[in-house]
C-alpha cells in the first residue's frame, strides 16, 4: 500500500507519460513515480515527434516529464509543443540545472523542473506540489528576474566564445559523445594534442570535468530562446 496522501482537492495523477532519449534512464524514472505518485500507466517516448504521436493517438496523459535535450528538439520547442498538444502539467527533468535554464522552462510554462540525478524524496515533493497546482523548483534554485537571465546567458556565451576554432571543434564532437582517440582519428591529430586541447577547454570553461564543458555548451545552445522568454 502506498504512502502517499492525497486529499479531495488535489489533482490525481494516473497516467504518465516520459519523453527522454535514454531508456535505462526512463526505466528508472517509470519506477520512481510508479512509487511516490502511484502512477501506473506510464509510456515513454525517445523523442518529440513519436511524445506528439503518442498524445495524437492516445490521447494526452495527465502529466508528461520532459528532458530538455531531445535529439529533434531545439531550445525550448520541445516543451512548448508538448504543452500545446496535450495542456497537461509539464515537468522538466533535466541535467542542466542552473538558474538560467530552470528560469527559462518555468517562464516557457513547465509547472516544474526536477534535476535529472535528483533523491526519489525530490520526486516526491515535485508530485505532490504539481498536484496542488503548484510550481516546483527543487530546493537552493532561484528563478531569475530577466537582466539575470540575460547576465548569465552572457557569461555563459562569453567563456565559450574564448575557445579557438579547433577547440570548439573539438568540444562539439565531445559533446556527441566521442572518446579522445576517436576525436583524434575524425581530426587527423595526435591523440596527446586533443588530450591537451580538452584540458584548455575546461580550464577557459571553468569546470573540472568533460561532462561539465558538455552541460556549458548545450546551456549555451539555450541561450537566445532562454533570453527571449517572456
Amino acid at each position: 500500500m502506498s504512502d502517499t496522501c492525497i486529499t479531495t482537492d488535489e489533482t490525481v495523477f494516473r497516467t504518465a507519460l516520459i519523453v527522454d532519449d535514454h531508456p535505462l534512464f526512463c526505466d528508472a524514472l517509470s519506477m520512481t513515480l510508479q512509487a511516490v505518485a502511484d502512477i501506473e500507466d506510464i509510456r515513454t517516448a525517445a523523442n518529440l515527434e513519436y511524445a506528439l504521436g503518442e498524445i495524437e493517438a492516445h490521447g494526452p496523459p495527465d502529466i508528461i516529464v520532459l528532458d530538455l535535450n531531445l535529439p529533434d528538439v531545439n531550445g525550448l520547442d520541445g516543451l512548448i509543443r508538448l504543452k500545446t498538444a496535450a495542456r497537461v502539467p509539464v515537468m522538466v527533468v533535466s541535467s542542466m540545472a542552473d538558474n538560467r535554464v530552470i528560469t527559462g522552462t518555468i517562464n516557457a510554462g513547465a509547472a516544474g523542473f526536477v534535476p535529472k540525478h535528483s533523491q526519489r524524496e525530490v520526486f516526491r515533493n515535485a508530485i505532490q506540489t504539481l498536484r496542488r497546482g503548484e510550481v516546483f523548483i527543487p530546493d537552493g534554485a532561484v528563478l531569475l528576474q530577466q537582466a539575470e537571465v540575460a547576465n548569465a546567458t552572457t557569461d555563459a556565451v562569453a567563456r565559450m566564445g574564448t575557445l579557438t576554432n579547433q577547440q570548439s571543434r573539438i568540444l562539439q564532437l565531445i559533446c556527441e559523445g566521442k572518446l579522445n582517440k576517436q576525436i583524434a582519428y575524425e581530426l587527423s591529430i595526435a591523440e596527446t594534442t586533443v588530450k591537451a586541447h580538452v584540458t584548455a577547454i575546461m580550464r577557459k570553461l571553468g569546470v573540472q570535468s568533460r561532462t561539465q564543458a558538455v552541460l556549458i555548451a548545450k546551456e549555451t545552445s539555450f541561450a537566445n530562446v532562454l533570453s527571449d522568454t517572456p
